[in-house]
């Protein structure tokens, strides 16, 4: 059981790592010259480059969240094992429940990535002639 639980996270880690934001560049003539797919590699080489040269801050499971989430999901469980004279057994329980919670938000939210980094992809983008409007 452990196992599967182990590989249903993992596999969960590597769907959201392809849910990151990208640069949305406006369709002038140079886009409709290069074709969107030409666009499109362009637009991962220089993200490529950025994350190689600079970092790739804000993106990632928000593991602080998690911990937050397990902290309130504890004092949570705990409060409502009083009630029925089991507060530890609440307080782990609301404390698995709370951390799988942020977990799972985080893994599924898209993370701006950091203004650094986004900063280094328009310019690479700008150099090869786009013109990024965006991020989403």
């Amino acid at each position: 059981m452990r196992i599967l639980c182990v590989s249903v996270v993992v596999l969960l880690a590597g769907i959201s790592g392809c849910a990151g934001k990208r640069p949305v560049l406006y369709p002038d003539d140079h886009l409709y010259a290069v074709g969107r797919e030409t666009a499109d590699e362009e637009i991962a080489d220089c993200m490529r480059l950025a994350k190689a040269d600079v970092g790739r801050g804000g993106e990632g499971v928000p593991i602080g969240e998690a911990a937050i989430e397990g902290a309130t999901g504890a004092a949570t469980g705990a409060a409502g094992g009083a009630v029925v004279g089991r507060a530890g057994t609440g307080a782990a329980i609301g404390a698995a429940a709370g951390s799988t919670r942020g977990l799972m938000r985080g893994l599924f939210r898209k993370r701006e990535p950091d203004a650094t980094y986004q900063s280094y992809v328009n310019r690479c983008l700008r150099e090869r002639g786009y013109d990024p409007i965006g991020w989403r």
